[in-house]
């Protein structure tokens, strides 16, 4: 055997042993021992099948003089199939004539059974039983062994039998291969997935997915809310690393779920802040009332979280509604992201805002005077933008 194929054997076997959990049954089990450690068949496990007591026994004495170690006998068909019930076999010999079950009704039995139909079997008969051999090889014999047993004969008939069974097992182990390359295949492909969706919208994944280079549009309608933690830089300094990331993780897991409620896409976490939008990548109608209320679900998540932590962490968010352009930026590690005035905006609007309030400017104001309660802030200035009137989100109307 050259080494190319010796090797390829190799990864097969290894493979599957990695694998018996997967499904393997007991007979491809079997055959992988006997396939990798035995390449003679030495080890091959034999069964004898003849109802003639002094036949079977020169057989099986035959055999082991001859180097096969594992050599069982069955006086009958039917001590035959209760024994293949309870073990794997590599081959047998069997005889056509014999009380109980003959040998047409051990290979009919064999050809039913899904883990057995493949396995060499050669039938002994003298030559004056011809005709019923035929028909033992037309059911799915492998050979002839012609009594009385020559061991030439019966050596050179197992060994060409036991040859063809390895051929059959490593192709049939390759396929098992083959399908469990597959199995992991799909599972790193859905854990790809996963981890695209973890950074990317799922439209945009799958435009990336579908080849598209480059991912640019444009919005003409949505709207970008900030949220920042007040005076987190402070704490940060304060506390052990595992508490401070272990807060923010359940803050922002809270933020996430909200996000997930109202139809609406978290961009990123920067730091202690938090960015989300309405509108994108999919047209959402009401994108300036659902980020409304997720906004008071934020100051909610916080309240919840002071309470169990026994902290007094104020949360500040502002929000704006416009037009904006989204896209992917990065080769190796993806970032969507937003940009445009609107966002600028809503990023001012945060960093002028108040603790535990949402502040928004006029447009936004607009879109939500009919279903919100707010509070007139005044006119304040926002650099690159002037004067500004803007006004807090109170409440929802009842």
């Amino acid at each position: 055997m050259n080494n190319a194929f010796e090797n390829d054997e190799s990864r097969t076997f290894a493979l599957l042993r990695r694998t018996k959990s997967g499904g393997l049954t007991g007979e491809q089990l079997g055959q992988l021992k006997v396939a990798k450690y035995d390449a003679t068949g030495r080890q091959a496990s034999i069964l004898v099948v003849d109802d003639s007591n002094p036949l079977r026994t020169v057989v099986v004495l035959t055999l082991r003089a001859l180097g096969y170690e594992s050599v069982y006998e069955a006086a009958d068909g039917q001590e035959a199939l209760d024994l293949l019930a309870k073990r794997e076999f590599d081959l047998m010999i069997l005889d056509v004539e014999m009380p109980r079950v003959d040998g047409f009704g051990v290979l009919a039995a064999l050809k039913r059974d899904p883990h057995r139909r493949h396995m060499p079997v050669i039938v002994a008969s003298g030559l004056d039983q011809l005709e019923a051999v035929v028909k033992c090889i037309e059911l799915g014999a492998d050979d002839f062994l012609p009594k009385p047993v020559n061991s030439v004969i019966l050596n050179a008939r197992i060994g060409s039998s036991l040859d063809r069974k390895r051929l059959r097992d490593l192709e049939r182990l390759r396929l098992v291969e083959l399908e469990e390359e597959k199995k992991l295949l799909n599972i790193e492909k859905e854990k790809s997935e996963r981890l695209l969706l973890n950074i990317l919208p799922r439209a945009i994944a799958e435009r990336l997915k579908n080849g598209e280079h480059t991912i640019a549009d444009r919005y003409s309608d949505v709207t970008v809310l900030f949220a920042d933690l007040m005076d987190f830089t402070i704490l940060a300094t304060t506390i052990d690393p595992v508490d401070l990331v272990g807060l923010l993780n359940d803050l922002f897991s809270r933020f996430d779920q909200l996000a997930d409620r109202h139809g609406l896409e978290k961009i990123k976490t920067i730091g202690d802040s938090y960015l989300v939008v309405g509108g994108l990548p999919e047209p959402k109608p009401d994108h300036a009332e659902a980020v409304a209320e997720m906004a008071l679900g934020m100051l909610d998540a916080m309240a919840d979280i002071n309470r169990e932590r026994g902290t007094s962490l104020c949360l500040r968010i502002g929000m704006n509604s416009g037009p904006v352009v989204a896209g992917v930026i990065g080769h190796k590690k993806f970032t969507y992201d937003l940009w445009g005035s609107a966002v600028n905006l809503a990023s001012r609007m945060q960093s002028l805002g108040l603790a535990n309030r949402i502040h928004l400017p006029p447009d936004t104001y607009q879109l939500l005077r009919d279903k919100f309660e707010f509070t007139e802030r005044g006119t304040i200035f926002c650099k690159g933008m002037g004067d500004i009137t803007t006004y807090l989100l109170d409440r929802k109307k009842s």
